[in-house]
């Protein structure tokens, strides 16, 4: 577990290095139109959204990696039950349960 987290650690970090270069700001040129200049900013505003979402998950995750030796790790926030392993597999950054986090 500890592996798998430390390689999502470095895949959120070169996906974050991408996105920041994604994200940097329009620059109105004479060759794009009206509507391509459009496009663009929306999807400047939608790589920026993605941007926010993996540095979160990026925090999280290094906290994950902290916490993986203590008795915690596995266990939910709120209602202290184990976390299924198939979910921390999938999410090893989540620190609820899936009832617990729905709610």
């Amino acid at each position: 577990m500890k592996k798998k987290i430390i390689e999502l650690i470095a895949k959120t970090e070169k996906d974050l290095v991408e996105l920041e270069d994604m994200t940097q700001p329009v620059v109105p040129e004479n060759s794009l139109g009206r509507i391509s200049r459009m496009d663009a900013i929306n999807n400047k505003s939608v790589m920026e959204a993605s941007l926010r979402n993996n540095q979160r998950r990026l925090g999280k995750l290094k906290a994950a990696l902290q916490k993986i030796d203590s008795e915690d790790f596995g266990l939910c926030f709120d209602c202290k039950n184990p976390i299924p392993e198939a979910r921390i597999l999938f999410m090893p950054e989540s620190n609820q349960c899936v009832r617990c986090a729905s709610r």
